[in-house]
């Protein structure tokens, strides 16, 4: 099979949304499909691409300038694609370039199928732009109402995304996690002390893309309230990004950077507990690395989370107060036993998530949008 695959953010940021494409592309390859990818490219890429990479055209994204806006389908790329012959085309953002492609495999005959990665509209209360929601959200309707078929990483968004298809063409693609390499056996003593930290010393994890809307103030407002409370806490940081500058607020924080591999599953294994105060995931990538490398996750009480995590087994859920946040943590730097339970749970209940289940899923996803296509009069 021949596969056109659309995405706003192919290789040239990390992020977890492309970390699943690149995954879902090289397994799939190895199973004989061919991939050909459109997406803006820079030149400073974060990684290497699975698949074959075509550059589209784009501009930086307004206020958010690490981001590439791709601006369509030109007449050069439209012959790129014809040429291709693509048997189907995957769509994994709501962008111009998505919408292009989705005219264009109604012109071409075959099937779109469109996978959910974020939840763009509630991106917007982060940059005060709530007055924009509403159109947003229209578009993001209009969007998935337009595909043969919808790829959701979760049950919530499964049942959301059924009431607004009516019911049909959608499906389960979920993620899964290396659980050899992000592993409680990788947390080292030798690596806290780098950091000036000693095995008794409480170590609270900011894990991801350094964003707003990742819930950054928070997690800063958190590790205050418990510094305030007496506890002594020390905060690390695995990721980068272009809000890193709001940790002048909170002294004594420890930045690891953009890591990969070995080393940012032992920086993440390193840390005693990890905080995640994020609303606007769709997966939680990050939540299911932490619960695998055996720790404490106290994280938003969000659909996403819900989805990994059985709250007071192997996780801990909140409600977004900073309050109810520093509460959680609190009982579990006091009562160490329930920390190291819980770190226990949450790395047995990640041996669920196999990425290799995970694209098997949307390659019996692509043979049933076929096979629905061909049996049409």
């Amino acid at each position: 099979m021949r596969v056109a695959l659309f995405s706003g953010n192919y290789n040239y940021v990390r992020e977890g949304a492309n970390q699943a494409l690149n995954r879902l592309v090289a397994d799939l390859e190895n199973r004989g499909y061919t991939f050909r990818i459109y997406s803006p490219v820079t030149d400073t890429p974060a990684f290497e691409p699975a698949g074959t990479l075509v550059g589209v055209p784009s501009i930086p994204l307004p206020r958010r300038r690490e981001f590439q806006l791709a601006l369509g389908i030109n007449r050069k790329l439209r012959g790129d694609i014809r040429a291709f012959r693509p048997d189907l085309i995957h769509v994994a953002t709501p962008d111009i370039l998505g919408t292009r492609a989705q005219t264009l495999a109604k012109q071409l005959g075959v099937p779109a199928v469109a996978s959910l990665h974020t939840r763009f509209e509630t991106y917007l209360s982060h940059y005060r732009m709530d007055w924009a929601r509403p159109l947003v959200e229209a578009h993001l309707k209009r969007f998935y109402r337009r595909s043969d078929l919808v790829l959701v990483p979760n049950h919530a968004l499964l049942a959301e995304m059924r009431v607004l298809r009516s019911g049909h063409g959608v499906e389960i693609w979920s993620r899964g996690v290396d659980r050899h390499l992000f592993n409680p056996a990788r947390r080292s003593a030798p690596w806290r002390a780098t950091h000036g930290w000693g095995d008794d010393d409480i170590v609270i994890l900011w894990f991801g893309r350094i964003v707003a809307e990742k819930g950054i103030d928070r997690f800063i407002e958190v590790v205050q309230l418990l510094r305030r409370s007496g506890r002594v806490v020390r905060a690390l940081v695995v990721g980068d990004g272009p809000a890193r500058n709001r940790f002048v607020n909170l002294p004594d924080t420890s930045f690891a950077g953009q890591l990969d591999g070995e080393a940012l599953a032992t920086a993440v294994a390193s840390a005693d507990i990890m905080l995640c105060p994020s609303l606007t995931e769709a997966f939680g990538n990050v939540v299911l690395e932490g619960m695998a490398s055996g720790l404490a996750v106290v994280s938003a009480d969000a659909p996403s989370a819900r989805a990994l995590i059985d709250a007071g087994q192997s996780g801990l859920l909140c409600a977004d107060l900073g309050e109810d946040y520093a509460s959680a943590i609190a009982g579990l730097i006091d009562n160490p036993e329930d920390r190291q339970r819980l770190g226990q749970r949450a790395r047995a209940a990640a041996a669920a998530f196999s990425w290799e289940e995970a694209s098997l899923s949307v390659e019996r996803a692509y043979a049933d949008v076929l096979n629905r296509r061909e049996a049409r009069p």
